[in-house]
């Protein structure tokens, strides 16, 4: 790289931010130094020479996007955003995995400024980074499709640094398949190969050739080895820029540079030890450490003003660089006025003007009695918002037409040459995803997605196979980001498939997350209510909208009452006169057996309210006087009806409800016949009801 130059006071940052690492974890008396220490000159090089990013405006539109995919190796994010002058001091270093620190373990979106994302279980930063690259050019596509490459407002590149554990992860693998297939030429991967993890050399488990598979994935590799022939060691920025500069290159290939480190190079003792990968050094390494770079062994946390200085030059460059794209911005703006203002309601997070009536126009043509599968009228929900909402795009792990994910008349978001006879209309701008059978990948893709633009994408598989993207669901609900899961096939009613398709746990297991809002409609209008108050809703915690394979009547009480109260989570949809004497509570295709059953208890003169909760999430949030509206206290006998197991429902049905649930596995026979096998009818619903208000009655 020509203009490339490395100087003396470039040398002292690097052996600053060792020492700062070191000391770091020294005081926080845990963590991972050995990785910071001996990353320090590749993150330094990245973000001095080459990220385009503005200390003073961490959000800034035209900034690269960093990713730290192994976040155990937070210190080395957080020298950098101190030494770049971001928000983020030397005492922050010293908080370093304290409570109520800016500096945890491991970075935290949202927490820090310039973290991207929240990174630590290996591999999702990786994989998440593929979906950083794609939205970048969804975005430019959308907004700026005629610009030439390289000259939009809109292009940016995303840097990654993982280590052998990302790689090693399955997730990983998956992603880079697709990278590959999508020619990501705006995703560059750095590989910190120090051949060291917490058992030991990695040779005990990882012993492939990892350039050769990312290779054939389609990836341009190139290797850095700052391990010399000779067996000394030189930490090469020259090479390591060279290979970037050569990367930069290749626009048509997602690039994958390995680089050959020691981890915690050059700690005595613990130099490419795998004991400095996961505990601090000891006080005698760390002193060894700072007698080899030459510094005071007795003072932690020393400073280098001099070579701060020059590390925070970064900051006038990132100003610079602002500025032109602040010039390049308004020239866009001022030639695309009907572009721009899409701009600025997508980076407002607004909703189009016609959203509310895109959903209204498809509720018009619902009708009573009809029957129809909550998929297929997701399908329709789905497409009527994409009408309205071009930032909306998605699609599924293999399963577009039975998760009824694709967005009608779309192109494919492909290369042009990968169109099929299936899908002939690709573009690389276009809106219908295809992610293969690769569900963790996909939820990982996606919540890079939401990270790394202002576009709104879903994905969408059978709900037992959301078991594989529950990983990248978790870290979703951790961030609190709004990605959209669209699971289909959600009960016993799958049939014939047999009990390795048919999700029983799955509902419970969701639920469980924090921060994940569960929606099972009931019908196709509760499922376009859902949609409506699922994009409407202040919240921006993810969605799992959980749906039928087979058809459901579409109820008359959910075309008069759901507009209201499906955003409150749960609502009644059949009343009595007066106090009723039980409550029958029911999600999904399961209501209408609840409503069946009331109708059964009516004509033996018990008055029964029927309750549809299509969401615990969204109903816990109400205030106590609507839950009580909803729930009396007073009424104690209870009946939760749902195709699941029963876990979730307990506290709401108190000590006399009767829960009418699947506790077990599934069956092989067709879905009715499995249903009515395992009691989910309203035959069972009604008895149960009884059997509630006689054990009420007994205790009194």
């Amino acid at each position: 790289m020509s203009d490339f130059t490395w100087t003396e006071l470039d040398e002292r940052a690097v052996k600053l931010a060792k020492v700062l690492s070191a000391d770091a974890v020294e005081k926080a008396g845990s963590g991972h130094p050995g990785s910071p220490v001996s990353l320090a000159p590749i993150a330094y090089t990245l973000y001095q020479h080459f990220m385009k990013h503005d200390p003073k405006d961490p959000q800034w539109e035209g900034r690269d996007r960093f990713i730290l995919s192994g976040g155990h190796a937070s210190l080395t994010q957080y020298v950098q955003l101190y030494f770049s002058g971001y928000d983020l001091t030397l005492d922050d270093l010293k908080k370093f995995r304290t409570m109520g620190t800016r500096t945890p373990g491991h970075p935290e979106y949202g927490l820090t400024e310039g973290i991207e994302m929240t990174t630590g279980p290996l591999g999702q930063g990786l994989a998440s980074s593929v979906g950083f690259a794609m939205a970048q050019r969804y975005q430019r596509n959308l907004l700026d499709p005629e610009a030439p490459a390289g000259t939009s407002p809109f292009d940016h590149k995303v840097w990654v640094i993982c280590g052998e554990g990302d790689v090693e992860e399955g997730v990983s693998s998956e992603a880079a398949s697709l990278a590959g297939g999508q020619k990501l030429g705006n995703l560059t991967v750095i590989f910190d190969a120090n051949h060291i993890q917490i058992e030991g050399d990695t040779n005990l488990t990882f012993s492939e050739d990892v350039l050769k598979r990312f290779e054939a994935q389609g990836w341009y590799t190139d290797e850095v080895s700052f391990v010399q022939p000779d067996g000394s060691y030189k930490e090469d920025t020259e090479a390591l820029a060279a290979a970037l500069h050569k990367a930069e290159q290749v626009t048509d290939r997602p690039h994958f540079i390995k680089v050959n480190t020691l981890i915690a190079w050059p700690t005595p003792g613990k130099t490419n030890d795998e004991s400095s990968h996961g505990s601090k050094l000891g006080a005698e390494a760390v002193a060894g450490l700072k007698k080899v770079l030459g510094y005071d062994p007795e003072v932690a946390f020393p400073t280098d003003e001099e070579a701060l200085a020059h590390a925070r030059e970064v900051a006038d460059r990132g100003a610079e660089a602002h500025k032109a794209w602040n010039e390049k911005f308004e020239a866009w703006r001022a030639a695309n006025p009907d572009k721009a203002a899409l701009f600025d309601r997508m980076a407002a997070g607004e909703l189009p003007a016609d959203f509310d009536k895109a959903i209204d126009e498809l509720e018009a043509g619902i009708t009573a009695g009809a029957s129809v599968a909550t998929r297929k009228a997701s399908g329709a929900a789905l497409n009527a918002i994409a009408a309205v909402m071009p930032e909306l795009w998605g699609g599924s792990a293999d399963l577009g037409g039975s998760n009824n994910t694709t967005i009608k008349g779309a192109p494919s978001f492909l290369p042009a040459e990968y169109a099929t006879k299936t899908w002939p209309n690709v573009s690389e701008g276009g809106r219908v995803l295809h992610f293969g059978v690769r569900e963790l990948a996909m939820g990982a893709i996606t919540n890079g997605m939401i990270l790394g633009s202002h576009t709104r994408p879903f994905n969408g598989t059978f709900f037992m196979f959301s078991d594989y993207e529950r990983p990248a669901v978790r870290l979703a609900a951790l961030m609190n980001i709004p990605n959209l899961y669209v699971w289909t096939h959600d009960s016993v009613a799958v049939g014939e498939d047999g009990p390795t398709h048919q999700p029983v746990e799955n509902l419970a297991s969701m639920r469980a997350i924090p921060n994940l809002e569960v929606v099972r409609p009931a019908d196709e209008f509760e499922t376009a209510e859902a949609y409506r108050y699922t994009f409407k809703r202040e919240s921006t915690a993810p969605v799992a909208m959980i749906l039928t394979r087979q058809n459901v009547p579409t109820l008359a009480e959910t075309i008069e009452k759901a507009k209201d109260g499906v955003k409150h989570g749960a609502y009644v949809l059949v009343d009595t006169e007066g106090t009723p004497d039980v409550i029958l509570m029911a999600s999904g295709s399961e209501v209408q057996h609840a409503v069946e059953a009331a109708k059964t208890l009516a004509g033996e003169g018990v008055k029964a309210r029927v309750v549809s909760v299509p969401s615990m999430e969204w109903f816990e949030q109400q205030s106590a006087e609507y839950k009580e509206s909803v729930l009396p206290a007073a009424v104690q006998a209870r009946v939760s009806v749902e195709a699941g197991l029963a876990l979730s429902w307990y506290k709401y049905l108190g000590s006399y409800g009767k829960a009418v649930s699947i506790e077990s596995f599934g069956l092989q026979g067709g879905g009715s016949e499995n249903m009515v096998a395992l009691g989910i009818t309203a035959e069972h619903v009604a008895e149960e009801a009884k059997a509630s208000i006689a054990a009420v009655k007994a205790a009194r």
